[in-house]
């Protein structure tokens, strides 16, 4: 299956999202927060430096749980400005 291109909303999306994890992290270690989320510190930084920014929900769902920012609001800040099509 060939993914198609991001657009630029989808793009932004991605950044913004990066951006709240960053914010929620706080004085953190990235590496503590992937462990703890299951991922790699490795696809945390990209994820914060909007490198992934369609990542998998499931990844969302557990950085989520780890950062205690409800589920509602990182879909909040992902969805600001994505037009309802994307």
């Amino acid at each position: 299956m060939i993914r198609p291109p991001l657009t630029p909303d989808l793009i932004a999306a991605g950044r913004r999202l990066g951006a709240a994890l960053r914010t929620a992290r706080g004085d953190r270690s990235q590496a503590e927060v992937a462990l703890a989320a299951g991922i790699s510190p490795e696809t945390l930084r990209k994820i914060e430096a909007g490198r992934v920014p369609t990542p998998a929900f499931g990844t969302i769902v557990n950085l989520s749980e780890v950062l205690g920012v409800p589920l509602a609001d990182l879909a909040d800040t992902w969805l600001t400005a994505v037009p309802v099509n994307s």
